[in-house]
């Protein structure tokens, strides 16, 4: 539940302009997240998001580069992987529905060579490989993550 909600976090941030916690308390709720001022103030801390100046407003962010947020995107992976199939070098990933784009920003976060780039809906990503071999290396590593080898 609370890895959900982070990642939604990090998904509506990217989407929207926060600026405030209430805002982003009735963005969560509005998704289905039944969250207080005081959970989404404890979960701002534990992401260790900042607000940045944007377009005149403050608004939180994610900085990258100067957090580390390999567990949470690992978290993130596993928790809202469902599956993963390949037609030639386009790998489609299923995910828990609301995470797919939580789970390609994790995706995204590993920086595999091979990938050019992912497309994420509700529930689905396609991501861009750039060959057949190179669809089954990033399967076969996404694999190993997901199964923590």
């Amino acid at each position: 539940m609370k890895v959900g909600r982070q990642a939604k976090i990090i998904e509506l941030i990217g989407r929207y302009d926060v600026e405030t916690q209430e805002e982003l308390c009735d963005l969560l709720n509005r998704e289905g997240y039944e969250v207080t001022q005081a959970t989404v103030s404890r979960d701002i801390r534990e992401l260790k998001l900042t607000k940045v100046a944007h377009g005149g407003k403050q608004c939180y962010r994610v900085l990258p580069g100067h957090i580390d947020f390999t567990q949470k995107y690992l978290n993130i992976l596993r928790d809202g992987f469902i599956s993963m199939d390949m037609a030639q070098n386009i790998l489609v990933v299923k995910t828990a529905a609301g995470m797919a784009m939580a789970v390609a920003a994790a995706i995204d976060a590993f920086h595999f060579k091979e990938v050019v780039g992912c497309i994420a809906g509700d529930d689905t990503i396609m991501m861009a490989i750039r060959s057949v071999d190179d669809c089954l290396e990033v399967m076969k590593r996404l694999r190993d993550i997901i199964e923590e080898k």
